[in-house]
């Protein structure tokens, strides 16, 4: 009786092995747990399901900004990336599901890994989310002017993380989007590509001061890169220990290059002040030695 069991047994094993030898390797499956197995096919599918995806998205991302302005599609790509992403994931799931896969198993076996994930990555995060409310307000676009931590830069780049910008000096500022939340952001050009500029310069006491603001006047007008409108104007701010200081304030087209110009200016100034006998002083002080008569 005992032999006829072990005969049985036997049996059933050698044609468990000869149907798995016989059918094609694409079908067999291989398992990862009790729970989670996964077929060469499955792969394929899988596989297949992301390829068309991303064809479908590309597809869709053209038809949306076919008749977009160039400044708008760039804003628009960077939005659509981080949706692309989200869309790969639930494309993943839903064919994960229709193969036969236990999504919920997969999610149980990676329950504790992604907690640990998650913990080690809350800066990454908050990089992202923090990238995704900068286009959802529109604080920031590519080729404003920004100013951050005292660092100045054009915006070249928003990316999913970082925001990549160069500085005057024509270096690249990688910037992690988390900042934007935790610091005060000035940008530049937000309300225009122009701004008002201004250059304080102080003349001594007892000269003309409406002669020191025609040489204002004329050392902002006449610089190339000083717009009409609005004119240039000067302001008398203060009746200082040493100096009557004066501010003269002019508008520029490209902010990023203001040093510049402010740099012409002041050369122009001092020149003009020189020609017309206006000096610019410096502290002084008067001291007074009192002897002490024996």
């Amino acid at each position: 009786m005992q032999d006829k069991v072990v005969d049985k047994i036997e049996k059933s094993v050698e044609e468990v092995g000869e149907s798995i030898a016989n059918s094609p390797f694409w079908q067999r499956d291989y398992s990862f747990t009790e729970n989670i197995s996964v077929s060469v096919l499955d792969v394929i599918i899988i596989v297949s399901a992301v390829f068309l995806t991303t064809i479908l998205l590309k597809i869709v991302f053209r038809v949306i900004t076919r008749k977009m302005p160039k400044q708008d599609k760039r804003k628009f790509k960077v939005v659509f990336g981080y949706f692309r992403w989200v869309i790969y994931i639930i494309i993943l799931f839903i064919t994960l599901h229709a193969v036969g896969v236990n999504v919920n198993a997969v999610f149980a076996a990676s329950a504790a890994l992604l907690i640990g994930v998650g913990l080690a990555l809350q800066t990454l995060f908050q990089d992202i989310i923090s990238g995704v409310f900068m286009l959802v307000d529109q604080s920031v676009h590519v080729g404003d002017i920004i100013e951050l931590e005292g660092k100045v830069g054009r915006v070249e780049e928003i990316k999913l993380r970082t925001t990549r910008a160069v500085t005057i000096d024509n270096k690249v500022l990688i910037i992690p989007n988390h900042l934007y939340l935790t610091n005060s952001l000035y940008n530049w050009t937000q309300n225009n590509t122009s701004t008002r500029e201004s250059v304080s310069v102080g003349v001594a006491y007892g000269s003309d001061v409406q002669l020191v603001k025609k040489l204002l006047l004329q050392a902002a007008s006449t610089h190339p890169d000083v717009i009409s409108s609005p004119e240039p104007n000067v302001l008398f701010t203060d009746f200082a220990d040493s100096s009557l200081n004066f501010k003269l304030i002019f508008t520029i087209n490209d902010s990023f290059q203001a040093q510049y110009p402010k740099s012409d200016i002041r050369f122009e100034i001092d020149r003009l002040f020189r020609e017309n006998n206006i000096s610019i002083p410096f502290p002084q002080r008067d001291v007074h030695i009192i002897q002490k008569k024996e």
